[in-house]
């Protein structure tokens, strides 16, 4: 029986442990690459109007969606009104109607997305500017829930704050 010297030896062994390592990397790439064009898409519909495109990005019989003020905005708005609560319900049905009827331009500007994921299930994180009429109305931090369907990457719910 004929010996391999221990530097092919180790070689062979680094070469044969590193490819499954690569296939995951690739299928981790194609999966961030997949969720990227999922923000993408979102901010485009925003900008399009378009509200049924904006619908076909979340699970469509789900609807968790939350906003949250932030402190000084709560501050602010109990001043006004001491019953206002720190967290709203909505969903994202109210959010493409009201893309959809919008009569002036609407844009949603992400800054710093970070995106994790284990091929199954996803976590997104940004900061945000919401700007209506070119204006910014609303600004803050928010952050998906995705999940990988067999048919795509939607979104299963949304959590986001509401600043200044």
């Amino acid at each position: 029986m004929h010996k391999l010297p221990a530097f092919v030896f180790a070689l062979i062994i680094a070469t044969w442990c590193a490819a499954p390592a690569r296939a995951a990397d690739a299928a981790h790439d194609a999966d961030v690459a997949a969720i990227r064009q999922v923000v993408q898409q979102f901010q485009s519909a925003i900008i399009a109007h378009d509200g049924k495109t904006l619908g076909g990005l979340f699970l469509p019989d789900h609807d968790s969606w939350l906003s949250v003020l932030d402190t000084p905005a709560w501050k602010s708005i109990k001043a006004n009104n001491p019953a206002a609560p720190k967290v709203v319900r909505s969903s994202w049905k109210k959010f493409a109607d009201y893309i959809q009827t919008s009569t002036g331009p609407v844009e949603e500007r992400f800054y710093d997305v970070r995106i994790e994921t284990n091929g199954a299930v996803a976590s997104v994180y940004f900061n945000f500017d919401f700007l209506g009429n070119g204006k910014v109305t609303n600004r803050g931090s928010e952050s998906w829930q995705m999940v990988q369907t067999g048919e795509g990457w939607k979104i299963s719910s949304m959590l986001y704050s509401i600043g200044d």
